[in-house]
């Protein structure tokens, strides 16, 4: 297998030009061998009727041509009764044929065309040797071929030159993607790519473009992760040095209380660490093109809302899904349930003791389906709603001890799914409403 493009074509440009050479003498040579059948059976049919009234032929009947060409005649002439009465050439020895007009027969190696006519007295035999006529019809064949033949290289040499011009934006495209840095993902320039190249560098930028969100979410997850758990780290170790400091003290209530306080620090930091993980995860999903899958939008709400209704009915909350429609959409069911979780858990984080928080789920009639989660508490200034989708930023007064994670969590499992994420005032309980309008595909 020719891996050369430029072989590639040369090969198959020689292997047509040959048979199209083939095909056009074929065709040539069945022509002129038809026509010149015609031609010579026109004067064998003029000669035998010329001879109709008796008349002497002579020794030697020529026919057509000339000079190198000669196209002889053979004469035959037999009486009624199967006699030979003349023959102008004493070598053929023709058979006697019964079938009058034209016929091919061989005699002594030699294939003959046979024309037959009776008069009233004897029966005429013209004939001829098929070899000339076979001659005639392969050198005009040649002919026609032979400048086909002799302009092969001239135009194998055209093909390689246009094909090599062709692929000089290719080489270039080449070198450029060889000559770069490993950490250089900028687009590779298309300018003057043929169309069937162009698209495959289209698609090579854009995954130089998904690798370069992935490599820069990376840096900005490590930067920041580096950053929140050097307070939590810090803390925990002033904690424990308070719990050693305790240690030696005999009041049991002040050692409880570091005890307490160390706990509440791990447990704080390991829910950070999980955020981390899972806003990670997120992340490589929506840079690295996951495949997405159809999920039952209804099970998944009403599977968050069974899942948060024991921390609300700690804090006397009322929970509830008030609208259910069924949607059923493309995307991805874990990071779905994580965005539901995280909406649920936030409005119940900041819903005071006794409020509401209603979830509904409804389906779009162009498609599609919306998730609400509307809260009973504070709220959050119009300033902030945008700002608060943010990593690791907490609006002020917010809870302590809080990632700031939570809806910026929420935000990348929607721009995953090319969901539309809305904050603003619930109109009916009066704290923050979050709405997030999937679409259908």
């Amino acid at each position: 297998m020719l891996k050369s493009l430029r072989a590639r074509l040369l090969a198959f440009l020689l292997l047509a030009i040959l048979l199209a050479g083939g095909v056009q003498a074929v065709v040539t040579y069945r022509t002129a061998l038809k026509e010149a059948d015609t031609i010579f059976d026109y004067h064998m049919q003029q000669m035998a009727l010329s001879l109709r009234a008796g008349l002497p032929p002579s020794a030697t009947v020529q026919g057509l041509g000339g000079g190198e060409q000669n196209f002889e005649f053979i004469v035959q002439v037999w009486s009624l009764d199967g006699r030979r009465i003349f023959e102008s050439a004493e070598d053929a020895l023709l058979p006697q044929l019964a079938v009058l007009g034209f016929t091919e027969v061989r005699a002594r190696g030699t294939e003959y065309r046979v024309f037959s006519m009776q008069t009233r007295g004897q029966v005429i035999q013209v004939a001829q040797d098929l070899e000339p006529r076979r001659r005639m019809a392969g050198a005009l064949a040649w002919r026609t071929v032979a400048p086909v033949a002799l302009m092969a290289p001239l135009l194998m040499l055209v093909v390689g030159w246009v094909v090599g011009s062709s692929l000089q934006p290719v080489a270039r495209v080449r070198a450029q993607v060889a000559a770069r840095q490993p950490d250089d993902l900028s687009p590779v320039s298309a300018d003057g790519l043929p169309e069937e190249v162009a698209p495959l560098v289209d698609e090579l930028n854009l995954l130089f473009e998904r690798v370069r969100r992935a490599f820069e979410a990376q840096q900005h997850f490590v930067a920041d992760a580096a950053h929140e758990l050097r307070s939590p780290l810090a803390a925990l170790k002033l904690q424990v040095q308070g719990l050693r400091r305790a240690g030696g003290v005999e009041d049991g209530a002040a050692r409880e209380q570091a005890v307490q306080r160390l706990n509440a620090g791990i447990d704080r930091a390991t829910r950070l660490v999980e955020q981390l993980l899972v806003l990670a995860r997120q992340e490589a999903r929506a840079t690295g093109g996951t495949p997405a899958a159809a999920v039952d939008l209804l099970a998944l709400v009403r599977e968050a809302v069974e899942d948060a209704l024991p921390a609300a009915a700690a804090r006397r909350i009322d929970l509830g899904l008030t609208q259910a429609d069924v949607a059923v959409l493309s995307g991805h069911a874990d990071a779905l349930r994580m965005l539901l979780r995280n909406l649920i858990d936030n409005a119940l984080k900041y819903t005071p003791e006794g409020g509401q928080v209603d979830v509904s789920l409804q389906a779009l009639p162009q498609g599609g389906a919306q998730v609400t989660v509307q809260d009973s508490g504070p709220g959050l200034p119009a300033a902030e709603r945008e700002r608060v989708l943010d990593r690791f930023y907490r609006a002020p007064g917010s809870e302590a001890g809080g990632s700031g994670l939570g809806l910026a969590i929420v935000r990348t499992v929607a721009q995953l799914h090319g969901a539309k994420l809305t904050l603003d005032e619930a109109p009916q309980l009066g704290g923050l409403r979050v709405r997030v309008e999937l679409p259908k595909t």
